[in-house]
């Protein structure tokens, strides 16, 4: 699975055989888990929490929410890559 990178000791990451639903990403402080926070990218740049599986704060899940926003082609950039993709799915 892989790491994009770590904020304020929280790993974004995608799972590798998920490459059929939306562009979103995980976020899970310490290992990895199937069953972690997921937040869906928009086509506007944007995103949408789709689930707090992992009990972020709402504090510390705002400012993630920004970061995953600024780093929007980045995130975009990678998933294109590893899934070895020319167009990305969009939640909405």
């Amino acid at each position: 699975m892989p790491s994009i990178f770590e904020s304020n000791g929280y790993k974004i990451y995608f799972w590798s055989n998920e490459s059929d639903e939306p562009i979103h990403v995980h976020l899970s402080k310490g290992s990895l888990v199937a069953n972690s926070t997921k937040i869906w990218l928009t086509k506007s740049g944007g995103c949408i929490l789709a689930n707090n599986n992992s009990k972020i704060s709402k504090n510390d899940l705002n400012k993630l929410i920004d970061i995953i926003s600024k780093h929007y082609f980045l995130i975009l950039s990678k998933w294109k890559e590893f899934y070895h993709l020319k167009d990305v799915k969009f939640y909405c």
